[in-house]
């Protein structure tokens, strides 16, 4: 909760729904995650690289679950 509390307007419950839900990312690989793409990509915005995150789960089925982080940072990369 104090994750929503302290995140920008963009992380709405239904997106932190989508990325924690047990079919997805837990909270702690999903920080990893975030963290790792603004170090690769520091011009993008925290909501242009979750925008990508969203296409990467969209066209893999709507879940992300099955790929590696590796993976998903690699298809973030090609969208951001």
């Amino acid at each position: 909760e104090n994750f929503l509390q302290k995140t920008s307007a963009p992380f709405s419950t239904n997106l932190y729904d989508a990325f924690i839900s047990p079919n997805t990312l837990n909270l702690s690989s999903f920080t990893k995650l975030l963290k790792k793409l603004q170090e690769i990509h520091p011009e993008a915005s925290r909501d242009k690289i979750v925008d990508a995150l969203l296409e990467v789960r969209k066209n893999n089925k709507g879940v992300l679950s099955g790929l590696s982080i590796n993976s998903i940072v690699e298809r973030t990369s090609v969208i951001l």
